[in-house]
């Protein structure tokens, strides 16, 4: 499934639902909202999102615990919950999804590139994916995105697919 494909369902899925979504992104740097946007529709479900590249960002503007920051470091699935519950809750919507990882070229803080980390908060619930992908930098970040959507397509109709946390 290409991210134009998945981002499509998204905004199907969240408007039959009358539910809403908002982003918080690392790794893709605004590419997930651009990727929603681009969609005829989205201004039904999507309320806005939030780019924390720099560290004390997902901190200050996403909420995420700076103690958790500093034990783990920006790329942990606790990290990608606690964004994705940020966007949820600072932008007011049903449902938020967060991505965190390198991208490449260099590791990050031991972190190898292609680690990443995506998550969705939504009512009652919030599930964490870790993937391990391969390719350059725009691939790594391609893919993400492609991935988180999927991973909210899935929790919308009520799979189960991830890990539940």
């Amino acid at each position: 499934m290409d991210r134009g494909v998945a981002a499509a369902a998204v905004v199907h899925a969240l408007v039959e639902r009358r539910e809403t979504l908002a982003v918080a992104e690392s790794l893709t740097g605004g590419l997930l909202a651009t990727t929603l946007v681009e969609i005829a529709g989205v201004s039904r479900v999507f309320r806005g999102g939030l780019v924390v590249y720099a560290t004390d960002l997902k901190h200050s503007l996403a909420g995420v615990p700076e103690e958790l920051l500093a034990d783990r470091g920006p790329v942990d699935p606790d990290v990608a919950l606690a964004l994705a519950e940020g966007a949820r809750s600072r932008c007011g919507a049903d449902w938020g999804l967060a991505t965190t990882g390198v991208a490449g070229p260099e590791p990050q803080d031991g972190r190898p590139v292609g680690l990443v980390y995506i998550a969705v908060a939504g009512p009652g619930r919030a599930t964490v994916r870790e993937l391990r992908l391969s390719g350059s930098r725009d691939e790594v970040r391609t893919a993400t995105v492609t991935s988180v959507l999927g991973l909210l397509v899935d929790e919308v109709r009520g799979s189960t697919a991830g890990v539940a946390r």
